[in-house]
C-alpha cells in the first residue's frame, strides 16, 4: 500500500477506470515532487475521516 492509497487528494475516475492525484499542481511543481528524493509526499493529506474520533476516544 503507498502513500496515496490513503491520501484525500487520490481519487478514482470512473471514465478512465484509474486513480489520479486531484491536487492541482503546475509543471514546476510536479517536477520538483518527481525530482525530489524523500519518501513523503508534501501534499498529502490524511483521507481516514475517522482518524480524529480514534484520536478522542
Amino acid at each position: 500500500m503507498s502513500q496515496c492509497d490513503s491520501c484525500a487528494y487520490y481519487a478514482y475516475d470512473e471514465e478512465f477506470e484509474e486513480y489520479y492525484c486531484t491536487v492541482d499542481l503546475d509543471e514546476d511543481d510536479l517536477y520538483r515532487l518527481n525530482a525530489d528524493s524523500r519518501s513523503s509526499c508534501p501534499y498529502y493529506r490524511n483521507g481516514d475521516e475517522y482518524a480524529v474520533v480514534r484520536r478522542q476516544n
